[in-house]
């Protein structure tokens, strides 16, 4: 149940009218911030939703503990106005299958990431739970610097940063129970 008011033909996607109607302005920029991740990240999408679940897992969202790339991505980016074409040249576009979101979680015993998708993982998880102490851990950021370059490391920590951020919003607004228009449980709404 979410914790502002949602009118009545706002209830099938409360997200669009909270960041419409409540703070539009904010609203609006926070949509072109998690565009902007979709469809500009370099990472592959194994690596971007690695971190991305991981990320789910720690803020709670049950919205995007749902999300899958190869189901929902597009329809998410044309949604908000993305262009689909840029989002699936910019990168490696390879789906994940099930089995790699079950494994998130418990990734420390996984057998089936790459090591820059543990280090996504990693990442994401200290980011959201440890921030303090990742600054100064330089094992991990000497591990970092032999996988990824100072860029890939840049837009990975604003991909994380995005979904932290929107999915805490979205999580703790209660507006995670409904999926998003783009998810095929909506045809069922």
């Amino acid at each position: 149940m979410p914790n502002v008011a949602i009118p009545v033909q706002f209830e099938a996607d409360p997200s669009a009218y909270v960041w419409t109607h409540y703070a539009p302005e904010i609203g609006m920029a926070a949509g072109q911030y998690s565009l902007a991740v979709y469809e500009n990240s370099k990472l592959s999408m194994r690596e971007m939703e690695a971190a991305r679940m991981r990320t789910a897992q720690i803020n709670g969202c049950a919205l995007c503990l749902t999300m899958r790339a190869d189901r929902d991505l597009f329809g998410h980016i044309e949604r908000s106005g993305g262009d689909v074409a840029k989002a699936s040249s910019i990168r490696d576009n390879t789906p994940p299958g099930e089995g790699f979101y079950d494994d998130v979680e418990n990734w420390r015993a996984a057998t089936g990431f790459s090591g820059r998708e543990l280090l996504a993982i990693e990442f994401a998880e200290r980011l959201g739970e440890e921030p303090k102490g990742l600054k100064t851990d330089e094992d991990f950021w000497n591990r970092m610097h032999q996988h990824f370059s100072d860029a890939e490391i840049v837009d990975m920590t604003f991909s994380i940063g995005s979904w932290i951020a929107l999915g805490r919003l979205t999580h703790v607004l209660g507006l995670d129970d409904v999926c998003m228009p783009t998810m095929p449980q909506a045809a069922q709404i």
